[in-house]
């Protein structure tokens, strides 16, 4: 009996992390479409496109790769520097669970479900004074219905690519920084606490306007690392 409730409070939470995924859905599905359309005119193939994808979780570092392919893993590494410092962020709440739950979970987090589930967790300490707040069901629908969305989506954009032509034109390369524009709002907390993200904000835009390109995102990582400090 006891097991039986367990596994509907998990389901439960499942849903709940598909639900509150749905309106990030609404920026991801066309950021994924022009992603899937370049790719497609950089050559790759239908099944390359699913890989790309699906191997590195990361939109930001696989569009950097697009525009500069001659180094990809130098590119990826750089673009996906911040993911050391979101990891770390979620330590205090992953610690109790065994490796072989917190290694997948971080091999889906990206910036929405990192936001979305540190969030929730940090308001589940405060609710309940417990330090194992961390919802991996929770986390679980959430990831799995980002995934599922970004890889098939831009496998989608991959296939109708060479009929969209430039799917920029249509302003979907808008929809990702309107989603993180939201995900800011709802991490606010006070001016005092977001200076660190304003010197980290300052900081990138400097490098990324005089700086090779993929360089803005570790130095406005280590700005803001040590404002904070």
């Amino acid at each position: 009996m006891t097991q039986n409730l367990t596994y509907s409070q998990d389901f439960t939470e499942f849903k709940r992390g598909v639900k509150i995924s749905i309106p990030m859905l609404l920026g991801i599905i066309p950021f994924a479409l022009v992603l899937g359309s370049q790719a497609t005119q950089k050559g790759f193939s239908f099944i390359e496109v699913h890989l790309f994808t699906g191997l590195n979780f990361a939109g930001g570092s696989e569009f950097a790769i697009l525009e500069l392919w001659t180094n990809p893993p130098i590119i990826t590494f750089l673009v996906n520097s911040r993911h050391l410092l979101m990891g770390a962020s979620l330590v205090p709440y992953l610690r109790h669970l065994p490796n072989k739950q917190v290694f997948p979970a971080l091999f889906f987090m990206c910036d929405e479900s990192w936001a979305v589930a540190l969030e929730d967790a940090q308001k589940r300490q405060a609710q309940t004074g417990i330090n194992h707040a961390f919802n991996l069901s929770f986390y679980t629908g959430l990831c799995f219905a980002l995934y599922l969305m970004w890889v098939g989506f831009t496998a989608l954009g991959g296939a109708i690519g060479p009929i969209l032509g430039d799917a920029s034109r249509f302003g979907f390369d808008m929809a990702f920084p309107a989603v993180f524009l939201v995900l800011l709002r709802g991490m606010w907390k006070s001016l005092h606490a977001a200076r660190p993200g304003l010197v980290s904000l300052v900081t990138a835009a400097l490098a990324y306007l005089y700086l090779p390109q993929g360089w803005h995102v570790p130095i406005g990582a280590v700005a803001g690392i040590a404002s904070a400090y």
